[in-house]
């Protein structure tokens, strides 16, 4: 009898790659839907075969939902991600998640339900529903890590087994199917009080799959003359940024509070960081300087050329401000033609020179389209001789901004 259910996981396992190998290959003509569809389907057979369909087999007892099926559905993922890319696996596996969180949130709201039987000694078991649904979230969890930590391993194993993809794919199931195994066992202990045999025998059982599916996926890829056997030229980094959405986060943060014609931080952001940069300054009994630009003339340019040209010059000026500061200096559009820079660490009589050097590069480096230099006025502010709040520091710059038009523009004033 284990030899006979032996002889069935191998079957199992044969449909299942050729299956999903299949779908996964006619992509281009049936969508790559139809391949995550099928994965998705199959996380709920896959859960609760692991969680009560046991066999024994000649080295233990195993569920084929694990050794079999979950085993299968990882490898797929990272043939996924070979054969396309970070962004596109990332979707079936935050779609698993918040499928399963949902079944888990709408099952509590159907035991509210007052139910009634329609078919004599038939009724739902909810509890099953419940069971399942928390065991397919805490499976989908460990699949979140198992998918990020199984295709990190990939690449990172590229640098030494660059064009041995089946060895690369081995050495992943090995590593990530191990962890797998101890997580999920786990949960089966808590919930079900699983014997130590369930969790020897499935790692034994997927020591055997990662080896079956490697060399399958492996002549598949080599078969199909995938050109991308290799490895990937991004960094580990960037790959996990996409996979966990990262890069989406920082391109919104980056985007937010951003002045969209100049590319520099609006108001908004100068409202918000402004004290940060003073508290932390205070803390470290550091100076902060302020300055305050001023495009000079700068409706005579919207008058004379249009807006558009207008707009070219705030432009070209972020372009060479930024230039002219440090990484941590921040520049601001504060309004209109009015921009401002916060300078941490730095003091007064540096900032004096770096704003002169500001003024110089304006003026040498922009210009109307009648070659006339574009100019601008400067004013400063420095703690703690200024203030040591953002409005003190805003009203002495402002102040020494308007002295600085007094004479006569293109000049800085920093007393």
């Amino acid at each position: 009898m284990p030899n006979a259910n032996l002889i069935l996981f191998v079957g199992e396992a044969l449909v299942y790659v050729t299956a999903m190998i299949g779908l996964l290959h006619l992509r281009a003509r049936l969508g790559l839907g139809v391949f995550v569809a099928a994965l998705g389907v199959m996380h709920f057979i896959e859960t609760y075969l692991a969680a009560v369909f046991y066999v024994q087999l000649p080295f233990g007892v195993i569920s084929p939902g694990s050794a079999v099926l979950f085993s299968g559905k990882l490898m797929m993922i990272l043939l996924l991600y070979v054969k396309e890319d970070a962004a596109t696996v990332r979707q079936p596996i935050y779609g698993l998640l918040a499928g399963n969180f949902l079944t888990v949130a709408l099952s509590l709201l159907l035991r509210q339900h007052d139910t009634v039987s329609i078919v004599a000694e038939r009724s739902a078991d909810l509890a099953f529903i419940d069971e399942m649904g928390w065991l397919m979230v805490w499976g989908t969890t460990i699949l979140y890590f198992d998918a990020l930590m199984i295709i990190l391993l990939y690449e990172r194993l590229g640098r030494w087994l660059r064009h041995f993809v089946t060895v690369r794919f081995l050495i992943c199931g090995f590593v990530v199917l191990t962890f797998d195994q101890a997580a999920f066992y786990a949960a089966l202990r808590w919930w079900n009080g699983a014997p130590a045999e369930v969790f020897w025998g499935g790692w034994m059982a997927k020591m055997l799959a990662a080896p079956f599916y490697a060399i399958a996926v492996g002549l598949y890829l080599n078969l199909s003359r995938h050109p991308s056997l290799a490895m990937s030229d991004r960094p580990l980094g960037d790959i996990f940024n996409t996979l966990t959405f990262r890069e989406r986060y920082e391109d919104l943060l980056s985007r937010s509070g951003q002045d969209t014609l100049t590319g520099s931080l609006d108001r908004s952001r100068f409202e918000a960081e402004a004290p940060a940069m003073l508290r932390a300054a205070s803390a470290e009994n550091a100076a902060v300087t302020l300055m305050i630009i001023d495009v000079d003339h700068f409706k005579g340019v919207n008058d004379r050329f249009g807006h558009l040209e207008g707009d070219r010059v705030l432009q070209r000026l972020v372009e060479t401000v930024k230039s002219k500061l440090r990484p941590v200096d921040r520049l601001f559009r504060y309004g209109g033609e009015e921009f401002v820079i916060l300078c941490p660490a730095m003091m007064h009589a540096d900032a004096l020179r770096r704003a002169e050097e500001i003024r110089i590069a304006i003026s040498d480096q922009i210009a109307t389209p009648d070659g006339r230099s574009v100019t601008a006025s400067i004013g400063l502010s420095s703690t703690p001789a200024d203030g040591v709040s953002v409005e003190d520091l805003l009203a002495q710059a402002d102040l020494r901004l308007y002295a600085a038009k007094g004479r006569g523009r293109n000049c800085v004033v920093g007393r």
